[in-house]
């Protein structure tokens, strides 16, 4: 009889445990029944082919090729995953697991080389976008186009210094317009740009990513820029590039194709490092301030958060008056990446060594009291914390008038040669999941979740030493792919009820 008790006992522990579990069993059921699920995936990182059919350098070509010190694993991004070459394969894959929806971006130097009109535009790199496009409807999944993820062409580069001459948002305005005239018939989701925060912090405050630029007591490698003016100067262009792209769709597009425009943007959560610290929450929304609401203020109100403002005063430019115009409104929907949160704490102004990084007069941390906010992905920037996405989706919501939101990054990687389970992706997906359903319940208007990343891929500055991917890539054998645990766990969630 005691054995029976002890099984008995044990049966029950095992039912609690799972009712408890801190992975729930989810249903697509849970979430609203045009909810788009879909993955993510950016043109440098995955094509390869980059001197091929006509494609123009970019910084990233650039970059990777003359300092191959500066990326983790001395690697590049020629051949990447050769998805140029193994889109329908890819596109397969997406089938097979049973997304919907696919968000790609657009190598602008595939197809402005030099990048602008000026320098012709490259019939092939239309047909490779209208060949991926076409074979994406022909197996029911939405494209989701990005125009920009970080890969500036190199033409303009050297021309006027890239996205530091005024000249950029004339020639992005071009490039966006011949992407909506080739490709708006069947692209109805446009992203202009993906997390100009990072390309602002990492191209020019840290020097970590292209074109390496920063102050030279920041990163010793950088051998050009400063830290204190040029991530301004970037952040502005972008944000008027952004602009003028959706000015134009709305302009000239908008009344035939009938699509929708939005941008993506990104900040890990913050939190006090002190909850009961007014100093700490200042400190937090000033760092939001610096962050999120940078990229969202200005198309919200035209103009930058009042933090941002009276901090870095006459470094930061302004915007006329036709800008701001042009930017109030300037969106359909928002595209949120989140992927980490931390704690933030209040310190004094630094008053040397300035750099858009101590502007915030903050500490960020992802460990209080020697205890981590979460458990650490393979990237040291990883810290997981699933309940950050729930309240970065309510921030946006109840301050920036409550906009359509799409989660369009949202992932963890793991070490390149940790192949093993990939249960820890399968938690983390499900334990995010379970917080934007949580949002959706109180009334944020979120519409479709996309996963970084469809494909292990270069991860920038990391190279290959990573994985962010459903489907694992061989690199050693001719990137063939496989689809992980998470990828079956996904086919199987999609076809829950």
């Amino acid at each position: 009889m005691r054995g029976k008790y002890i099984s008995l006992l044990v049966l029950i522990i095992v039912i609690v445990a799972k009712y408890l579990s801190s992975t729930p069993e989810l249903r697509i059921s849970d979430f609203p029944e045009d909810f788009i699920f879909g993955s993510s995936t950016s043109a440098y990182q995955i094509e390869g082919a980059a001197h091929e059919d006509g494609k123009g350098p970019s910084i990233w070509d650039t970059f990777t090729e003359k300092y191959p010190e500066r990326i983790k694993d001395r690697s590049n991004g020629s051949v990447a995953t050769d998805s140029y070459h193994r889109y329908k394969e890819d596109v397969a894959l997406m089938h097979q697991i049973g997304l919907n929806a696919y968000r790609f971006s657009i190598s602008w130097s595939r197809i402005l080389p030099h990048g602008n009109v000026k320098g012709g535009i490259n019939q092939a790199g239309i047909d490779y976008y209208n060949n991926l496009i076409n074979e994406l409807l022909s197996k029911g999944i939405t494209p989701f186009a990005t125009i920009y993820h970080w890969d500036t062409p190199q033409g303009i580069e050297d021309d006027y210094g890239g996205l530091l001459g005024a000249e950029i948002v004339n020639d992005f305005r071009d490039y966006a317009d011949i992407c909506f005239k080739n490709f708006g018939d069947r692209v109805k989701h446009w992203v202009t740009m993906n997390e100009p925060l990072s390309v602002v912090q990492g191209g020019y405050g840290s020097g970590k990513t292209a074109p390496g630029r920063c102050s030279k007591f920041t990163n010793p490698n950088c051998i050009a820029g400063d830290g204190a003016t040029e991530p301004y100067i970037v952040g502005h262009n972008l944000i008027l590039c952004h602009g003028a792209a959706v000015e134009v769709y709305r302009e000239k597009y908008n009344a035939s194709q009938k699509g929708q425009v939005g941008i993506a943007l990104n900040t890990a959560w913050k939190l006090p490092y002190t909850e009961e610290s007014a100093e700490d929450k200042l400190a937090v929304a000033r760092v939001l301030a610096f962050s999120f609401d940078y990229f969202m203020e200005p198309l919200v109100t035209g103009q930058y958060p009042l933090d941002m403002v009276n901090k870095v005063k006459g470094r930061l430019p302004t915007f006329t008056e036709q800008q701001s115009k042009m930017l109030r409104g300037s969106y359909d929907f928002i595209g949120i990446n989140y992927y980490s949160s931390a704690y933030v704490m209040d310190i004094p102004c630094s008053t040397e060594h300035v750099t858009l990084f101590s502007d915030p007069c903050a500490n960020t941390t992802v460990v209080r009291n020697g205890v981590p906010i979460g458990p650490k992905a393979a990237s040291d920037w990883l810290s997981i914390y699933p309940k950050g996405i729930r309240d970065l989706i309510l921030y946006t919501k109840y301050k920036f008038k409550d906009p359509v939101i799409y989660i369009t990054e949202n992932g963890r990687d793991e070490l390149r040669e940790d192949v093993s389970p990939d249960g820890n992706r399968i938690d983390y997906y499900t334990q995010h999941l379970e917080m934007v359903k949580d949002a959706i319940s109180v009334g944020a208007k979120v519409k479709g979740f996309f996963v970084w990343s469809l494909l292990d891929n270069f991860e920038w500055s990391t190279g290959y030493t990573v994985r962010f991917g459903l489907v694992y890539v061989d690199f050693d054998d001719g990137c063939k792919r496989r689809l992980k645990k998470s990828a079956k766990w996904f086919k199987n969630f999609l076809k829950s009820k």
